[in-house]
């Protein structure tokens, strides 16, 4: 096996390598937001939830799904390997979005079928990521564009899948009736990981020099069966904590603990030439955390904003163009990350090959500054709107400021984990980093009630100020997260200093 090594690293390029991985990731993204764009819909129009009820399900289900790679990382790193367990967590996935077309107004079924896409998640987003890391290890320059990209790849599944399921919803409704059109929606989603797993499948052999270590060894299928065991579980634990929301409360506040403590642990047992890029990576995961709280708004109090108080046409100068469903202005998020990405790369690129990039840290604080244009961009739109209806080209500013935003934190993240922290750690950071990400989801669901409407409130008149008052105090906010973030920018100079000289 190891003769074989140097034989495909010389054989396909890291292009082509990285482009196995982005496809895979691609297709599950396309996925994950088809169903996103409708599972908040779903439980206040199609099972009766409240505002607030929905919002916290959602939420705490998306902090499941953000925790799990905590998990999914270790077992990738050491027990299966990283491609094996990339592979079984595609294919829990797609059982996942299956169980989510299954036809059922049964809350429970609901819960078990998210708990499927929990332990999927788990298993693939952690490990898809590291085989990035190790495709471009020991090549710093283009790591951050390296990610961009990727992060484009997940951004074009998504905008395919938010656009389409909403339209498959409405369509298969008004012709079948039922309400089958949500199940069918969900049901295409199933299908994208079906078509994702075989193209892996066929481009395998671009990343067989990739891994780690289980993945060079044959497969243990004593460690494979406690492996799901373990996600059996996991499924009815997942859905327990969806059904009662003080025990998810719970669980988020004290994953957030256990994370913080055993990073501090981590930063205060390693070696000098590792604690200051481990003190880096704190710094900034905390920063990431803040920044999900504001990114959690697209699949609540925004989604739920463009349901009651959004003119869902696009028109210029009283020229009809086109009209989109509630569900479909998520797209816009998915839309401005494909077109900014490859200039932000370029950029990058440029900057760095004449020693002007402007640190990771840096582009942190200049992304909060951009969430905050565009939270203010919804707030000050009320002042503007017809009947309580505001015009659909502000989402379009909204969501272009707030997406920049995301480029230059979320985007980052990832390749902030695998720059910072040492190789041997990198498969439980990627975890912590999600689970630091799952915190701050199910924080976003709280903040997102704060413009819960009572269900006797019906008038766009009457909620549009529910909502504004919310996306102002979000554009302070992330004011403030702009000015923390400048403030703490000589401390990572320091850090980032301290941990070039060693490494």
């Amino acid at each position: 096996m190891k003769n074989e090594t140097p034989t495909n690293t010389a054989q396909y390029s890291q292009t082509r390598s990285f482009l196995t991985v982005a496809l895979i990731e691609l297709w599950e993204r396309f996925g994950y937001y088809g169903m996103q764009a409708l599972i908040v819909y779903f439980m206040v129009q199609r099972l009766g939830f409240d505002d607030s009820r929905a919002n916290l399900v959602w939420s705490a289900a998306a902090a499941l799904i953000y925790v799990s790679p905590a998990i999914g990382g270790w077992i990738g790193d050491k027990v299966l390997g990283t491609k094996r367990s990339m592979y079984l967590g595609t294919i829990v996935l797609t059982l996942g979005y299956a169980l989510m077309a299954v036809p059922s107004e049964n809350t429970w079924f609901m819960f078990f079928a998210l708990g499927v896409i929990v332990v999927g998640n788990g298993l693939f987003k952690p490990n898809t990521a590291n085989l990035v890391r190790k495709i471009y290890e020991g090549d710093d320059s283009k790591i951050d564009s390296a990610f961009t990209l990727y992060y484009m790849a997940v951004n074009v599944g998504s905008t395919v899948s938010m656009l389409a399921t909403p339209w498959i919803k409405d369509y298969v409704n008004a012709t079948y009736g039922n309400e089958l059109g949500w199940h069918a929606a969900f049901a295409v989603c199933s299908v994208g990981l079906v078509l994702g797993l075989l193209n892996v499948l066929a481009m395998r052999a671009t990343i067989a020099h990739v891994g780690s270590p289980p993945d060079e060894r044959p497969l243990d299928v004593a460690k494979l069966l406690m492996v799901l065991a373990g996600s059996v579980l996991t499924v009815g634990l997942s859905a327990v904590i969806l059904e009662y929301q003080a025990l998810a409360r719970l669980f988020v506040y004290v994953a957030g603990f256990v994370v913080l403590g055993i990073f501090i642990h981590l930063i205060r047992t390693s070696v000098p030439s590792e604690r200051a890029g481990l003190t880096a990576a704190l710094v900034l995961t905390l920063q990431t955390v803040f920044f999900f709280i504001f990114y959690q708004q697209m699949s609540t109090s925004l989604s739920l904003f463009a349901l009651r108080n959004v003119d869902l046409d696009f028109s210029v100068f009283g020229a009809h163009l086109w009209t989109w469903s509630p569900a479909q202005f998520q797209a816009l998020n998915a839309i401005w990350i494909m077109v900014l990405s490859p200039v932000l790369a370029w950029v990058y690129t440029a900057a760095g090959k004449g020693g002007k990039d402007l640190s990771i840290a840096g582009k942190f604080a200049l992304g909060f500054g951009a969430v905050a244009v565009g939270f203010f961009a919804y707030g000050v739109a009320g002042a503007f709107a017809v009947n309580g209806l505001t015009s659909s080209w502000v989402m379009i500013a909204g969501y272009g400021f707030y997406s920049l935003g995301e480029l230059l934190v979320s985007g980052l993240g990832l390749a902030m984990v695998a720059r910072y922290v040492p190789a041997r750690m990198t498969g439980f950071m990627m975890g912590a980093y999600f689970v630091a990400t799952g915190i701050s989801q199910y924080l976003g669901g709280v903040v997102a009630n704060l413009a819960s409407v009572p269900s006797n409130i019906t008038d766009p008149v009457q909620t549009l100020p529910i909502y504004t008052s919310l996306f102002n105090k979000l554009g302070l906010g992330a004011v403030a997260c702009t000015v923390i973030a400048l403030l703490v920018l000589p401390l990572m100079r320091r850090l980032s200093a301290t941990h070039a000289s060693h490494n």
